[in-house]
């Protein structure tokens, strides 16, 4: 995988209250495409992270919810989540971007 695809799979890091308190179990959330996979995604985070080990790789499928804009109705979109668990001792700090 190239490090073009790399930044291809992972779109962005999740920073919010939750996800920083994953941070305490060795886990850390990413954006990621609708269509990628879960080797994909543990490809593509050791690839940016050269000296990461990931162990395991969670994801999940957030629906976008129907809501108004501007008096008209809308849609949000549907986002994928990669919880992506590291080896002991391995963390990423995403505060500072890749």
């Amino acid at each position: 995988m190239t490090k073009l695809a790399s930044y291809a799979t992972i779109l962005s890091p999740i920073i919010t209250e939750k996800t920083t308190k994953l941070t305490e179990t060795n886990q850390v959330v990413f954006r990621v495409p609708l269509t990628a996979t879960k080797p994909q995604i543990k490809r593509a985070v050791e690839e940016l992270f050269p000296k990461i080990k990931v162990t395991a790789v969670n994801t999940l499928i957030q629906k976008g919810k129907k809501k108004l804009f501007r008096g008209r109705r809308g849609e949000r979109s549907d986002v994928k989540k990669a919880i992506v668990t590291l080896r002991e001792g391995d963390a990423i700090d995403v505060t500072t971007g890749i």
